[in-house]
């Protein structure tokens, strides 16, 4: 009986236990956002345990206890402090603690940067804002942040409602068409953090990730200025060939690559697609052959995304058109 009762024991702790490591760790708090927010959960698990230990006890003093512990529980004053007296006051010192902490991680100071996330079917749109809240240039499923520093996201939908969260770094909030949303990250240390959109939003949802790079902030700023820059000419004749299969396929109609004809806005913006370390919303690693994967069988990569699978593209010119892709970096 034992050991049966471990395995359950175990099973029911393994996905409390999960949210504790790993790329998108729950309880793992990489910055103050997150640190609050997982401050109120050990709170509310703590307070969960009690209560449950709690109440294993009252039914085993019911049952099994002496007289008079079974009296006093059965008594009407016991039934209405423990039924009514403590969930009212349990509820109400979690609400004031909530407050509190909302409170004290409200933004007082401006943010050293403002991104504009827009969630869309499956995919995320990230423009970075000047001063005055102009797009400055576009990446896409990938955001990039100074460690140490207070950042303000923009949060808003192109089509249907989604939700942005990396748990590593804040708590989720909602992407509402129609409405912008405004959410603070900060990371304490540079890392890798993936994220999820965490409302359905149709077929491909689950396959709708996106990871935050946090840098130091000199590293930071030489990233910034690469990606003002147009893309870099084909470094030979294989990259050179592929831009031209590129625009020969009308790829440039859905897609934008900055110094060439393709000036496309439906898709993923692709001037440096090849500094990414992911595609595909974050499930492929960003090298040439998923490149050439992902043109070739987007549909069968992932299914019902917008992109369709460019079957009719000859090997050899595949392969140059994955060679120049990789190169915008």
């Amino acid at each position: 009986m034992a050991p049966r009762l471990l395995a359950r024991l175990a099973c029911a702790a393994a996905p409390a236990l999960a949210g504790c490591s790993g790329s998108q760790a729950v309880l793992a708090s990489q910055g103050p956002h997150a640190e609050s927010t997982a401050g109120i959960a050990w709170l509310l698990f703590a307070g969960g345990t009690a209560i449950f230990a709690g109440v294993l006890a009252a039914i085993w003093l019911a049952a099994r206890g002496p007289a008079g512990a079974r009296d006093v529980l059965a008594r009407e004053g016991m039934v209405l402090a423990m039924g009514l007296g403590l969930p009212v006051a349990t509820l109400s010192g979690l609400l004031v603690h909530s407050l509190r902490t909302n409170a004290a991680i409200a933004p007082r100071d401006p943010p050293a940067l403002a991104i504009e996330v827009q969630g869309e079917q499956w995919w995320w749109r990230v423009h970075y804002l000047d001063d005055q809240g102009r797009p400055v240039f576009a990446t896409a499923n990938e955001i990039r942040i100074p460690v140490g520093r207070s950042v303000e996201l923009l949060l808003r939908s192109g089509d249907v409602i989604h939700s942005f969260w990396v748990p590593q770094l804040a708590g989720k909030l909602d992407m509402i068409p129609g409405r912008t949303n405004r959410l603070r990250i900060q990371a304490d240390r540079p890392g890798v953090f993936r994220g999820q959109c965490a409302e359905y939003c149709g077929g491909a949802h689950a396959m709708m990730a996106f990871h935050v790079v946090a840098e130091p902030p000199a590293e930071f700023e030489a990233w910034l200025q690469r990606q003002r820059e147009p893309a870099a000419p084909p470094r030979d004749a294989e990259a050179a060939r592929g831009r031209d299969v590129f625009l020969a396929n009308g790829c440039g109609l859905c897609h934008h690559v900055a110094g060439t004809g393709a000036m496309g806005r439906f898709g993923p913006d692709l001037t440096h697609v090849g500094g990414r370390l992911h595609l595909v919303s974050g499930w492929l690693p960003n090298q040439r052959g998923s490149i050439a994967g992902w043109i070739a069988s987007a549909q069968h990569v992932k299914p019902q995304n917008r992109m369709p699978s460019f079957t009719q593209i000859a090997g050899a010119d595949l392969r140059a058109l994955a060679a120049w892709l990789e190169g915008l970096e």
